[in-house]
């Protein structure tokens, strides 16, 4: 019979926070901590099998983190035969099992398991608590507060108020940012030279095999590659710390320049990859601004305000925006559909097997590493989704499950709102869509694609020219009257209508046959 416990812990996959307050005083043989490993966790949505296993390996080294500091943990396996699948059905036979007098967790950061757990809590009869996981840098309320009676949330006056609130790049006033400026975004638009030289990345090479094994004897589907005796992401807190380090030495100097650009070389370029690690919590976003910024004050010769100021923007912008957006408006966000796009995401999604080489690319490396920098996310497969008019309920389901850093509260937002513009304009101010010269500016995809992105209209024209503006003339009716996109009906309406009909009939085929193509 398990020893008695007064009070139970749950800690949730992304709530691998060694700073909890939860871990700062002395064991308490009372409490006893527990995780799991459910199949309601790996079956909502089909995961990245680097995903499933970068959250497992993390969650049981965290179990192991706190084993060390002397508590007690509860730690059941996926083929454990005490679990019964389910957080909800786990919690219940634990608390009965243990004779558990007392109840706590930590806030999820899904709104599906907030719901959950707050349904749980209903049914059980001893006292219950739930805390702050200590992680963000403000509360669930913090965007609905400020933009309260406004029809429009603007990242850049939410921006501001957080680097007023914090003092992070300000000058002594508290009010004034450094250097007079707030944004460098228009500096960080930079094409990637030939030339220019890549820093090596950090990696945690691993063997996973055991957990790979795991996966596919317990029947859990997933997509994507995996070398299950290279598994590179960092999963513990120490790891994190190295990888925050690397970055901060080895790529910051360029991370503003290069952020939007696009190459074959190298899967990474200057990007941190610390969103894994962000968003399970085995690092803060004030630390890891603390640390960047730390950096760029030893350096300023060699690292300007247009790298730091695009990287904090991201961290404290950026990212808790985007957390304050999804508690304002969901549920309700997560069925918003403006355009109402009902087709599927083409199969080759999937596998990346389609000959347009951007594409091609992108979904490939997705499927290879679990990652893609947010303008493969955006302007790849997210603009090419939205011209095709794939539903919104197919395209957050794929960004959710093939990337390792995927959240539903850190996803949908992005996914359904900045990419897919379903949410009519919360997020973003206009649709993110791009003709292939976009693409092309960016990056060096149009050279090696069996398309050309300067022919329009048929035989080998990129299919990203004619869905560009037949995305613009079937929603005609929501977008004309948005200032920002009034020059593009503008050059629609100087075309002379056998150019506008072969364009739309292009599109129309490349629609029918997306498939092929």
């Amino acid at each position: 019979m398990p020893t008695s416990h007064r009070r139970l812990r749950l800690i949730l996959g992304d709530q691998l926070n060694h700073q909890h307050f939860w871990y700062s005083g002395q064991p308490d043989p009372q409490t006893l901590y527990v995780l799991m490993e459910c199949r309601s966790e790996t079956d909502y949505v089909q995961h990245h099998i680097q995903k499933v296993i970068g959250f497992f390996l993390g969650m049981r080294h965290f179990a192991g983190f706190l084993r060390e500091k002397g508590h007690e943990v509860l730690y059941l396996e996926l083929d454990d035969e005490r679990n019964r699948s389910s957080i909800a059905a786990n919690i219940q036979a634990i608390i009965s099992e243990y004779g558990i007098e007392n109840f706590e967790y930590q806030q999820p950061d899904e709104y599906r398991l907030d719901e959950e757990l707050a349904q749980l809590c209903e049914q059980l009869s001893i006292p219950i608590r739930c805390v702050d996981t200590g992680h963000f840098m403000s509360d669930r309320q913090a965007v609905e507060e400020l933009f309260a009676g406004k029809k429009m949330y603007l990242l850049e006056t939410f921006y501001r108020d957080m680097r007023r609130r914090y003092g992070i790049l300000m000058e002594a006033d508290g009010e004034t940012p450094l250097t007079g400026q707030w944004n460098y975004d228009r500096e960080n638009r930079k094409k990637l030279p030939d030339d220019q030289p890549l820093p090596e990345h950090k990696v945690f090479p691993r063997d996973v095999r055991e957990l790979a094994e795991l996966l596919e004897r317990e029947g859990v589907k997933t997509i994507g590659r995996i070398d299950a005796q290279r598994f590179i992401w960092p999963v513990t807190r120490a790891e994190a710390l190295e990888l925050l380090e690397h970055f901060a030495r080895h790529a910051l100097p360029n991370f503003g320049r290069y952020q939007d650009a696009m190459t074959e070389r190298d899967p990474f370029l200057f990007h941190s990859r610390l969103s894994f690690a962000l968003n399970t919590k085995l690092l803060s976003p004030l630390e890891v601004v603390e640390r960047c910024i730390a950096e760029w004050e030893e350096r300023r010769d060699e690292i300007d305000m247009a790298q730091i100021e695009g990287f904090v923007r991201q961290i404290i912008g950026w990212r808790e925006f985007m957390r304050g957006i999804y508690w304002a408006k969901m549920p309700e966000y997560a069925e918003r559909n403006f355009f109402d796009h009902q087709a599927a995401l083409p199969d080759w999604y999937w596998t990346g097997d389609t000959k347009m080489n951007c594409l091609r690319h992108a979904i490939r490396q997705s499927l290879d590493y679990a990652y893609a920098h947010h303008i493969q996310r955006l302007m790849v497969t997210g603009n090419f989704a939205l011209l095709l008019g794939v539903h919104p309920d197919e395209v957050d389901a794929w960004y959710l499950g093939i990337y390792i850093d995927a959240i539903q509260w850190v996803e949908i937002t992005n996914t359904r709102g900045m990419s897919q513009f379903a949410d009519g304009g919360v997020v973003g101010t206009k649709p993110y869509v791009s003709s292939a010269n976009y693409i092309h500016k960016m990056g060096p995809y149009c050279k090696n694609c069996a398309y050309s992105h300067t022919v329009k209209t048929g035989q080998g024209a990129c299919p990203f020219n004619s869905l560009y503006w037949d995305f613009y003339e079937r929603h005609r009716d929501k977008l004309e009257n948005n200032p920002r996109i009034g020059m593009m009906y503008r050059t629609w309406d100087r075309m002379d209508d056998d150019k506008k009909e072969a364009l739309l009939k292009q599109a129309a085929y490349y629609r029918e046959h997306v498939n092929e193509l």
